[in-house]
């Protein structure tokens, strides 16, 4: 009995494993970004791309970035280059997004709002 137990205990967990991994997210995919400034003496405009894999955003080229996307389509995120810093929220649809952002660029303090469009 004890090893029967045991067997069915280490397959369910090798089966909620498994379907962890391959998880996916219905914003899965490379997204466009624009910010705009729309107050402060930052830069009046930004574009990058990211991706979103497993509802987890990513930049290849940016190693202090952060975010996620919910399963409702709720995004956060925050990014640091330099002295520059900024975080955002906003949601995303099945192929366009909008939001705002605010942080900081050197003493100088923004914020504004961004867009996305699915690649």
């Amino acid at each position: 009995m004890k090893k029967l137990l045991l067997c069915a205990t280490a397959t369910s967990c090798f089966v909620v494993l498994t379907c962890t991994a391959h998880a996916r997210s219905a914003y899965d995919g490379s997204w466009n970004l624009a910010f705009v400034t729309q107050r402060g003496a930052c830069d009046p405009a930004y574009n990058f791309t990211v991706n979103v894999s497993n509802g987890v955003v990513t930049h290849p080229n940016l190693l202090k970035f952060k975010g996620y996307v919910t399963k409702s389509g709720a995004v956060r995120a925050s990014v640091t280059v330099h002295d520059k810093y900024a975080s955002g929220l906003g949601r995303l649809s099945s192929a366009s997004g909008r939001g705002t952002w605010s942080g900081y660029a050197g003493n100088a303090r923004c914020s504004g709002y961004w867009t996305a469009q699915r690649n």
